[in-house]
């Protein structure tokens, strides 16, 4: 019972650390869902209304930053657009460490310690996210790619 218990407790944190990892992208447009949604409820749109303006807001956000990164040529842009994403991640993987250091760690050194490092593990996870997705592109010097791809050669070339 002992090891079947150690393994489930290994298994339990393993994926909630995997969910905080996946979804380090999204406090600003949970955020942005959340703020709006909140306001059309006040405003009278009802709850199944202030939902689905909410989903939507929080989606749009998330599509127009990455779209933004993926289309912007400017270094400056991109840089702009992954803070602006990644600071609320930091943010919140600050929170989310630090309360879960209180379970085990008795001093208040050490857990600010660990929600340290685990702000910037999150934070930098969601820039890494955002980054990747817009890709590298080949320098456009002249409009000469310098990293064309090489023909494949075969046998046939070798003769």
């Amino acid at each position: 019972m002992l090891a079947l218990g150690l393994v489930l407790n290994t298994l339990g944190i393993g994926l909630f650390c995997w969910a905080i990892f996946a979804l380090a992208v999204y406090p600003l447009p949970f955020f942005v869902a959340l703020s709006v949604g909140m306001l059309a409820f006040r405003d009278g749109a009802g709850v199944v209304g202030a939902l689905l303006i909410g989903i939507a807001s929080g989606a749009l956000t998330l599509a127009a930053g990455q779209v933004a990164v993926a289309v912007s040529r400017s270094l400056i842009l991109r840089i702009a657009i992954a803070t602006a994403f990644a600071v609320p991640a930091a943010i919140a993987g600050y929170h989310l460490v630090f309360a879960l250091s209180q379970i085990g760690v008795p001093s208040l050194a050490w857990r600010e310690a660990f929600a340290c490092g685990g702000a910037v593990c999150i934070g930098g996870t969601a820039w890494t996210r955002l980054i990747a997705f817009a890709g590298t592109r080949p320098s456009e010097s002249a409009g000469v790619a310098e990293n064309m791809p090489q023909p494949v050669l075969t046998a046939a070339t070798h003769e």
